[in-house]
């Protein structure tokens, strides 16, 4: 009985990667941003099965760039120091004493751990944040909000030179300013988006905590196109913290990205779920372009 077993699950096993090859073959040498974050981030399993999937997404040809955020703990570090936070709109302030805990947080144990994660299964990843090379040039985003940045200068030839040399960039959502050598604390999503946008990606994969857009009843919207996304938007349907990431998605698709998922992190596998079969995960945003086969859901 056991032997049978084994052999039901390899045959499934094989039949998988027989369903993938359109797949694998589709993103061949494409470029995919991924936004992590969320509760995946501390836990380490979840961390591990999340850079497996990046080191197979580069082994089969695929450029991966990996975008992180990190808000958990940085609001553990600031606790621990003393520093409190006000809030504007529901963003914080972010004064000089913060974006220095901000930056010492995703430059360092943040980033340093995804690249560890990544290595650890094999890749080779290299950790860099939006202010090395000038990456991510930023301007404040609002002025009550201090040292928050809006990105408004892009320079991704550092990540075209890594991952054409087979590396993984792993990037801390940190940019510098247009004056006075500034730092700035960008949105992750935010970061994600401008990265992609600028290196014309073809896919931004939007990793969170929740399953995907939703319609009004509460069901996942598979696949969308902008209209309809600013539709749900101004109608209400969108609404909270999903707002942001779906307008990231909207300026990411103008500035020439192909494609956006947001997707919910926490699936295992969710990323290769999305990318080599035609079930995919989440809410696909994209304007024309099809599918290698339409979604089965």
């Amino acid at each position: 009985m056991r032997k049978q077993t084994m052999n039901r699950d390899w045959i499934a096993t094989a039949r998988t990667l027989s369903e993938a090859l359109p797949y694998l073959q589709r993103y061949t040498g494409a470029v995919v941003v991924v936004k992590f974050g969320g509760n995946a981030m501390g836990d380490d399993a979840a961390m591990a099965e999340f850079a497996r999937d990046i080191v197979l997404m580069r082994q089969v040809g695929m450029n991966p760039v990996v975008v992180h955020g990190g808000g958990p703990m940085i609001n553990d570090l600031l606790g621990k120091l003393g520093i409190t936070s006000d809030w504007v709109r529901g963003k914080r302030v972010t004064d000089k004493a913060t974006v220095e805990v901000v930056e010492m947080v995703l430059s360092g144990l943040v980033n340093k751990r995804i690249v560890q994660a990544i290595n650890d299964q094999g890749g080779r990843a290299v950790g860099i944040s939006g202010k090395d090379d000038d990456l991510m040039v930023c301007e404040p985003d609002d002025p009550e909000l201090g040292f928050v940045g809006r990105p408004v200068e892009m320079n991704v030839q550092v990540l075209r030179d890594l991952y054409n040399a087979g590396i993984i960039p792993v990037v801390a959502p940190v940019g510098t300013g247009v004056n006075d050598n500034e730092t700035f604390n960008v949105n992750g999503d935010t970061a994600a988006g401008a990265i992609a946008g600028a290196l014309q990606a073809d896919r931004l994969l939007l990793l969170t905590d929740v399953s995907g857009v939703k319609n009004k009843v509460g069901e996942v919207v598979t696949q969308m196109t902008p209209d309809e996304v600013r539709a749900m938007i101004g109608d209400g349907t969108i609404a909270g913290g999903m707002i942001p990431k779906t307008e990231t998605a909207l300026k990411a698709l103008e500035d020439g990205v192909r494609a956006v998922v947001i997707l919910d992190g926490r699936v295992p596998n969710a990323c290769l779920l999305e990318l080599f079969t035609d079930h995919g995960a989440g809410s696909l945003i994209r304007s024309t372009e099809p599918r290698v086969k339409p979604r089965k859901r």
